[in-house]
C-alpha cells in the first residue's frame, strides 16, 4: 500500500520531510520502508526516530503490516464508527476528519537498533489519511544515543 509518490527532503538540522500523496479520502499508507531507509542513510545504530504528521486531518500508526487487508479493515472501521456525514458542526464538512486523528494521533516514536527500526516482526508505520486525497508530509527526526 505505499504510496506511489513518495520522496523525501532533509533541513540542515536533520529533519527529514517525506512528501506523500494519498488516493482516498480515507487511506493507511504503509511508510515503513521509507522511514527505515532514513535511518539507515543517518548512521544511527542506537538512538530515537520520532514520526509526527503536521496536519489536523492525518495521523500516524503502528500496527500489523504483513497482511494488507488488516490497514483496509482498519480504514472501514474508522469509516463505519465515525462516519463522513454526521451531526457536525463544523463548516468545512470534514468533521470525521479531524476526530480520527484525534484518535489514532498524530506522532509516533521508535527505538532504533543496530540502525534498524525497533519494530515487532508482524508491525509497520502507517500514514493515515482521513480528508484525502492530497499531498501531505510527515516529519521524521532521528536522534542518536
Amino acid at each position: 500500500m505505499a504510496s506511489s509518490g513518495t520522496n523525501a527532503r532533509r533541513d540542515s538540522h536533520g529533519l527529514a520531510t517525506l512528501a506523500l500523496r494519498s488516493s482516498r479520502r480515507t487511506e493507511l499508507i504503509n511508510i515503513t520502508s521509507e522511514v527505515q531507509a532514513l535511518v539507515a542513510e543517518s548512521g544511527c545504530s542506537a538512538g530515537v526516530c520520532h514520526i509526527y504528521v503536521p496536519h489536523t486531518t492525518a495521523g500516524v500508526i503502528i500496527n500489523e503490516g504483513y497482511d494488507p487487508d488488516v490497514a483496509r479493515d482498519m480504514e472501514v472501521a474508522l469509516d463505519r464508527l465515525i462516519p463522513h456525514k454526521g451531526d457536525y458542526r463544523h463548516a468545512e464538512g470534514n468533521s470525521d476528519s479531524h476526530i480520527k486523528t484525534a484518535l489514532v494521533g498524530s506522532s509516533q516514536s521508535l527505538f532504533i537498533e543496530q540502525g534498524r527500526l525497533g519494530l515487532g516482526r508482524w508491525q509497520a508505520i502507517f500514514f493515515c489519511e482521513f480528508d484525502g486525497p492530497r499531498h501531505r508530509d510527515v516529519r521524521v527526526k532521528i536522534v542518536a544515543d
